[in-house]
């Protein structure tokens, strides 16, 4: 439908408890492929359920030319359904098969309308997105965090909607999902809005958009070219707020010369008066009189300065505060070549299963490498990082570590006490130093004063990455060895850069279990392996 668009008018929202999320935004989203940006908590998600109307207003309106299908984030998918049942296509499915049985009441011809090919348009469909092996009776509580996800898009898709929105459809997914993801979306011909962290999808997107309280703009182009644009933006408002700067000085200075003048010819008249000997009224209409004017060229001065304080604080306002890690971390290097880890035929059972195949895993990892651990879901790169970190014992094989500290991830970043404060939880994990250069390693993670002696618990997921990156970067010993498991699940765009700064300047060797390719890129992987089918393969390069 070439008209398929969203237009909100003036939308603003805000929760039961009066806390504001939208103030008159209105902003037109026209047919092609958009992707929707902000840091986490500015409302995304929330904009796409207002779109898709499970969320009113509060002002404004929200109108959608074309029939909607929308995949939120948190699929409210129960066990007991059966794949047909998720697609939606099991009433028609058992329609078709009573009138084929001979029974030609009306009600089945209502029911199937005219899609009397679904089941075939079913099966392309899950065949395009790598599920053709599913059977549309198998129940969905059997089924992997990715095939839900994989099956919920599908089930919007089999509508064929005109306008579909996605809340990071990419969680979850392996690498050949999210490439199957794309290419489906690439196909997409209505109006797509989706919210995403997966800088790889947003670069098949055909504009961003960015939203702000009371503000979507629009770039055009793909996320690539928006970082470029707003990196353009960003030189020149550093620019104009530097010639603020500057003009506000010349009028402070201006206004403080103009002070001493007049207090330099206010003390010379009255010098002059009294050795001149004129009447008290006219010697007192002369001082009058120098006042005044010097009064009025204050005013005219402080003016200035005024008007210059406010074209800084316009200036300052066209800068964006995506603040950026800057550490220096020395005691992570290791030497290259020196062996850290050493498996060889590692075999772990999960009941009567063997996880690897028949003799085991062999791996060995040397300092500094940097090794990217891919394949798909469920293939075991959780296992053998927990066997690496001894948190897990081998069934069979050999382990050889060395005595440098192996650092550990997991997705849930779950390494600090939520009850304890930032500063408690670092000073536990590096004792020895001293607390004023505690609170210098805090700050160049970026927390500067109270934020500091937050309480882990109430901290955000950025900010709880960046804690625990502190902890574990600068704890004593530093490790030699980090491993990292999906890093970037959840994390906004601007603390995934955090992430991949904190990565680029640590120096000892890491592994990092991720789908995410752009992440992967910037941190400079240079080892490639891929678990797959129980065996460890070294790929060379990124494989999907």
């Amino acid at each position: 439908m070439s008209n398929a668009s969203v237009v909100c008018s003036n939308v603003s929202f805000a929760w039961p408890d009066d806390t504001p999320v939208f103030h008159d935004l209105s902003f037109n989203v026209s047919p092609g492929r958009t992707g929707l940006v902000a840091p986490n908590g500015s409302g995304k998600s929330t904009l796409l359920k207002l779109i898709a109307g499970e969320l009113a207003p509060t002002a404004g309106s929200v109108s959608v030319d074309g029939t909607l299908g929308y995949l939120p984030q948190s699929l409210p998918l129960t066990g007991n359904l059966t794949v047909a049942e998720v697609l939606g296509v099991d009433a028609v499915i058992r329609a078709i098969d009573a009138v084929e049985s001979g029974d030609v009441a009306e009600e089945h011809f209502t029911t199937i309308g005219d899609d009397w090919d679904i089941e075939e348009r079913t099966r392309a469909q899950l065949d395009r997105l790598g599920l053709a092996h599913l059977t549309l009776d198998r129940v969905i509580g059997t089924l992997s965090g990715g095939q839900v996800v994989s099956l919920g898009l599908a089930a919007q898709l089999i509508r064929r909607p005109d306008v579909l929105l996605l809340d990071e459809p990419t969680n979850n997914l392996d690498l050949e999902a999210r490439h199957r993801l794309y290419d489906v979306l690439s196909d997409f011909s209505g109006c797509l809005l989706l919210v995403s962290h997966d800088r790889a999808l947003l670069d098949r997107m055909e504009r961003i958009a960015e939203l702000g309280s009371d503000e979507l703009r629009l770039f055009g182009g793909n996320f690539s070219e928006y970082e470029e644009s707003v990196r353009a933006e960003q030189e020149v408002a550093e620019k104009n707020v530097r010639n603020a700067e500057q003009e506000l000085k010349r009028e402070k200075r201006e206004l403080r010369q103009a002070r001493e003048r007049a207090e330099r010819r206010a003390s010379n008249a009255a010098k002059n008066l009294k050795s001149a000997g004129l009447p008290k009224i006219f010697a007192g209409n002369m001082k009058r009189g120098a006042q005044e004017a010097a009064g009025k060229s204050g005013t005219m001065h402080a003016s200035r300065v005024s008007e210059a304080k406010a074209r800084l604080d316009e200036a300052g306002r066209a800068l964006r505060d995506e603040l950026r890690l800057t550490l220096e971390l020395p005691d992570t290097q290791v030497p290259a070549g020196r062996n850290l880890f050493l498996g060889e035929g590692m075999q772990v059972r999960l009941g009567d299963r063997e996880v690897f195949a028949a003799g085991g895993l062999d791996l060995s990892v040397r300092g500094p490498e940097r090794i990217a651990l891919t394949g798909p879901n469920g293939a075991g790169k959780t296992t053998l990082m927990r066997l690496i970190t001894s948190e897990l014992v081998p069934e069979e094989g050999e382990l050889k570590r060395n005595d440098g500290r192996v650092a550990y991830l997991s997705q849930r970043l779950d390494l600090l006490d939520p009850d304890r404060t930032v500063a408690e939880n670092f000073a536990a994990f590096a004792p020895e130093r001293p607390e004023a250069e505690r609170m210098n390693l805090l700050a160049r993670f970026l927390f500067r004063g109270a934020r500091a002696h937050l309480p882990v618990r109430v901290l955000s997921g950025g900010e709880l990455l960046r804690a625990t990156l502190a902890c574990v970067l600068c704890a004593e010993p530093a490790p030699h060895l980090l491993l990292l498991d999906e890093p970037t699940n959840n994390l906004d765009l601007v603390s995934a850069a955090q992430l991949e700064s904190a990565l680029n300047s640590y120096q000892g060797a890491f592994m990092v279990v991720s789908h995410d390719e752009r992440f992967l890129a910037e941190i400079g992987v240079n080892r490639w392996l891929r678990l797959a089918d129980g065996t460890l393969t070294e790929t060379g390069a990124p494989a999907v």
